[in-house]
């Protein structure tokens, strides 16, 4: 209506427009960071100490957060597209307005491909280079700044790979609901980090495909 341009039109994604897009964009990289750093940790702490020994030998390294800048630039480009994603969802009404899953189909979809994708060779593949930094170093070491930062991007490609479909596990009980945060932060670092972690995810796996079919069940 020409007299009351600023009313809301039904329908309308919350996601949609350029400023609310770039909140959106912004939460999901704030989160990401969050939710990722701590069982990056282990990687950024080796690359530090490997700054500190050259630096004593001499050998000036480029700064830690020069590598950890190309990690975060690649959970930036996953916040991106993780924004398109919920940008999608909400026209095609599969996602409410709070961020949280519309649809049953949906939520079983997501909660089974979770568990089946904790299977795949391709995630234990990634899971193996994530646990393993220092080995990640000397297959991986590049010199220089530009070095540093490509190897900090393809550590997070990797992680990325180990866990990009626990993050869409955020749309089934809601993006902001931070106790769903705090469990799928909780479980990546258990997975990538402590003894147990090989069978901690084939559990989860298994929790997760029941967990969809009981919900499909129910349609």
């Amino acid at each position: 209506m020409p007299d009351m341009p600023d009313m809301p039109m039904p329908g309308m994604s919350p996601a949609s427009g350029a400023g609310p897009f770039a909140l959106t964009f912004v939460m999901w990289t704030v989160m990401m960071v969050g939710m990722m750093l701590p069982s990056a940790a282990p990687t950024v702490l080796l690359y530090g100490a490997l700054v500190r020994k050259n630096g004593e030998r001499g050998t000036v390294l480029p700064g830690v957060w020069v590598f950890t800048s190309g990690y975060l630039a690649v959970w930036a480009g996953f916040s991106l597209l993780a924004t398109l994603l919920q940008v999608a969802l909400e026209q095609a009404s599969l996602v409410t307005p709070m961020m949280v899953s519309a649809s049953r189909g949906l939520s079983a979809t997501i909660l089974v491909a979770a568990g089946l994708y904790q299977w795949l060779p391709f995630k234990q593949a990634c899971l193996r280079k994530c646990r393993s930094p220092l080995q990640f170093f000397v297959a991986r070491w590049r010199t220089g700044a530009s070095g540093a930062f490509r190897m900090g991007a393809e550590s997070g490609v990797y992680c990325v790979g180990c866990c990009w479909v626990l993050m869409l596990l955020l749309f089934v009980a809601g993006v902001m609901n931070l106790l769903w945060v705090a469990l799928i932060a909780g479980f990546v670092f258990v997975e990538k980090l402590l003894p147990a972690n090989r069978f901690a995810s084939g559990l989860a796996g298994i929790a997760l495909v029941l967990s969809g079919v009981a919900l499909l069940i129910k349609l």
